[in-house]
């Protein structure tokens, strides 16, 4: 990705962004913006053109056709509508974000893939479009930032054409967030001091990393704002307005896995780690993957870590 890094938001920063929740979002993906898809491994190629198309039928079913006007709430750097564009889910892209960084970074993704999409910095909570725009709106993980979720969806409501369809995926549930989140604290305590060891030096990441990394845990603990029942989910939606709302979860034992592996990967020198770290990585999340729809039919749906929901406007 090129565009000019914007600066890591100072211990000022943060301080400011504890009393102000939408500051905190600006500042900590302006900040994201630069380095997202490394810290998320986000590509737009087959690997993650299929994750993007499998999450959303797994909630929506395959389209019968591309929808035609599609609007993604806080894009981030494009992941999902990019690639729900390229697979053909969606036509005409839309993307907004209440990070002028993020806008600016899907629009530039989307110029490297070879087509234009339209970009506005919005609040998710007050769209800037008229009435009955939009034929589906698109998310993923974006409500669990979302002061007012229910108001959010009100407006994603109001932007979509009767019939219209929204399709918001990879939310944390609350129990399934609880336990990655203990996985990853004790993955970093781990790493940041196995690391110090002798012999091991080289796997290390400079000071200066990690008080980075600790700056940005601070501002994730501002940003990350809920967790979600997935029957809940559903209430919410309904009471916005909505019909046939549906959620699906998944990531059982691949969210234990996956968020770990995350956590060793900012923990420790990156060039350590290289292409065949990278491979292990995504096919033992694969595989696991696939465990967990096995699971599924026996596992308490509220224990996976991924909730994603859908409903349609009534026409």
């Amino acid at each position: 990705m090129t565009g000019d890094a914007r600066e890591p938001a100072s211990a000022e920063d943060v301080e400011r962004a504890w009393s102000d929740t939408k500051l905190a979002q600006v500042l900590y993906h302006d900040w994201e913006a630069q380095t997202y898809d490394d810290k998320w491994s986000i590509s737009f190629d087959d690997r993650c053109i299929s994750y993007a198309r499998d999450r959303f039928t797994a909630v929506a079913g395959p389209p019968l056709a591309p929808y035609e006007r599609a609007l993604e709430i806080g894009a981030g750097t494009g992941f999902f509508s990019l690639n729900l564009r390229q697979a053909g889910v969606l036509d005409d892209v839309t993307v907004t974000d209440i990070s002028p960084g993020m806008v600016e970074a899907a629009q530039r993704n989307a110029r490297q893939l070879g087509f234009e999409i339209a970009g506005e910095v919005a609040d998710a909570e007050k769209l800037p479009f008229p009435d009955e725009t939009f034929d589906v709106v698109v998310g993923h993980a974006v409500i669990h930032h979302l002061p007012d979720v229910e108001q959010a969806f009100r407006e994603m409501l109001r932007v979509l054409k009767p019939g219209g369809r929204v399709v918001i995926c990879g939310e944390p549930t609350k129990y399934g967030d609880k336990i990655a989140r203990a996985l990853s604290r004790a993955t970093w305590w781990t790493a940041t001091r196995a690391t110090r060891l002798p012999g091991l030096s080289g796997w290390a990441r400079s000071q200066e990393e990690l008080d980075e990394s600790s700056r940005a845990a601070a501002l994730e603990s501002v940003v990350d704002l809920h967790t979600f029942d997935p029957g809940d989910l559903t209430v919410l939606v309904t009471r916005a307005g909505f019909t046939r709302a549906k959620a699906v979860t998944e990531e059982l034992t691949a969210a234990w896995f996956g968020w770990p592996v995350r956590t060793l990967e900012h923990a420790v020198n990156p060039d350590r780690l290289g292409w065949g770290w990278a491979m292990f990585a995504y096919k033992s999340w694969l595989r696991l993957s696939a465990a967990d729809r096995v699971l599924a039919r026996v596992v308490p749906r509220e224990l996976f870590y991924n909730v994603s929901v859908t409903a349609v406007r009534p026409e």
